[in-house]
């Protein structure tokens, strides 16, 4: 079957997200897909097979558990679907997911729009030792229903955060977001940074699932339903967002790395 690298969320390669992307010809077993997705070693390894016209299945898989979304890695399907696959370009593919029914869209110059469920954070105290764990003083923190969302004072401390990544995992699910508003920035309206140690990924390069968490947040901080986010790992990338209540399109791009055979 064929396999696929694909950096998400960037216009270069060896930028943004590096994703997995296997075409089946049918489902697979799990303890399977979780095998290969631990021997690609990438943040997510996604799986997919047709089921209809246009229409397919999805699962992804970290290299050591499966994920109900991810925003990347579909990115990267898409990507795969209409360079490979030949979809016709202005054909909307719908993947049936954990997540339920979500779309995708090819645009000009090769972007992709994703059409994700929001995921709005309620505000809650801040955690015992976060700031500790942190390295950075909370200005806000926020649970959604995977996620602990941090705001910290500046773009700056977002960026040079050097946290304790292994005491992160203590306090999330899923993944640690941190962010901070850019307005000093014309090209963008935040920035974040994504650390999931839990589920086996210390900093995530460029995250679209943090984004269906980020969109409401700063929707509602900045009062614009239309946001531009970078994402400041050492990869970088950029994620443009637009929220439609309780829908958050996402909007990138993606460049195919590498091309091969995966032997079953």
């Amino acid at each position: 079957m064929r396999a696929f690298i694909v950096d998400a969320f960037t216009d270069r390669p060896f930028a943004g997200n590096p994703a997995g992307v296997c075409l089946l010809d049918k489902p697979a077993d799990a303890t399977w897909m979780q095998r290969v997705a631990a021997e690609f070693n990438l943040s997510e390894t996604a799986f997919v097979h047709r089921t209809a016209e246009n229409t397919y299945g999805l699962r992804w898989f970290t290299p050591t558990v499966e994920v109900d979304l991810c925003g990347h890695a579909t990115l990267a399907t898409a990507h795969v679907l209409h360079t490979v696959r030949s979809a016709a370009p202005d054909a909307a593919l719908h993947f049936t997911t954990l997540s339920g029914v979500l779309t995708a869209r090819r645009h000009d110059q090769g972007a992709i729009s994703l059409d994700f469920p929001t995921d709005v954070p309620t505000a809650t105290p801040v955690p015992p030792l976060l700031a500790q764990a942190l390295g950075a003083e909370p200005q806000w923190t926020g649970r959604a229903r995977h996620d602990l969302l941090v705001e910290l004072p500046d773009a700056a401390t977002v960026r040079d955060l050097n946290p304790d990544i292994a005491a992160l995992a203590d306090f999330s699910g899923r993944a640690v977001i941190v962010t901070a508003s850019a307005p000093n920035d014309a090209d963008h309206d935040f920035v974040s940074r994504v650390f999931a140690p839990a589920a086996g990924i210390p900093e995530d390069p460029v995250t679209g699932a943090a984004h269906c968490v980020l969109a409401p947040h700063w929707a509602e901080r900045l009062g614009r339903t239309t946001l531009n986010g970078v994402q400041l790992s050492p990869r970088g990338g950029r994620v443009g967002v637009e929220l439609r209540d309780d829908r958050v399109t996402l909007l990138g791009q993606a460049v195919t790395v590498f091309t091969g055979e995966l032997t079953p």
